[in-house]
């Protein structure tokens, strides 16, 4: 629970690397992930590369933080693994959210950034990365060291919370 509690959203890093056994173990969690119908159709880009980090901010508003971080993943999607519509948005944020968990759980910081469904942000990644036509970038996650400490979320919000009906 702890984990779970203590994720929070970081955009200020450190300057130091991320080691490849800790990438690795980011990538592992996100591969555990569950999967629609087990068709796995997550493809993941890691980018250490400091002027492939420094194009980011260029194509995503909202991931200035990119340009200090040591370590950005795109989570992509295989379009034809896909055999029922709409769901790789679901497995890959299933993939998202552990890869997240597992940043915390190394004591690394992190944030998701979108990507899909914004057609300027699908294009602008795909160009920057490179990947099939068949390929859809569908999230950023940016990762590093923390330069920022944020307090664990407490508390169930209730009026969120529906017993058995509305």
């Amino acid at each position: 629970m702890d984990i779970l509690l203590d994720r929070r959203s970081i955009r200020k890093y450190r300057t130091e690397g991320v080691p490849k056994d800790n990438i690795d173990r980011i990538l592992e969690s996100a591969m555990a992930a569950p999967s629609a119908m087990n068709r796995r159709p997550c493809h993941f880009v890691v980018i250490t590369d400091r002027d492939v980090i420094g194009a980011i901010p260029k194509i995503h508003p909202y991931a200035a933080m990119a340009s200090r971080a040591p370590l950005a993943i795109v989570v992509c999607a295989d379009s034809k693994v896909q055999t029922e519509p709409g769901y790789y948005s679901q497995d890959c944020s299933a993939a998202m959210q552990n890869m997240l968990l597992a940043c915390t759980g190394l004591g690394l910081g992190s944030v998701w950034c979108g990507i899909y469904p914004r057609k300027e942000r699908i294009e602008g990644f795909s160009r920057l990365l490179k990947v099939p036509e068949n390929i859809v970038p569908f999230s950023l996650m940016i990762a590093g060291y923390p330069d920022e400490k944020k307090e664990p979320h407490k508390g169930i919000d209730e009026d969120r919370v529906h017993l058995n009906s509305w």
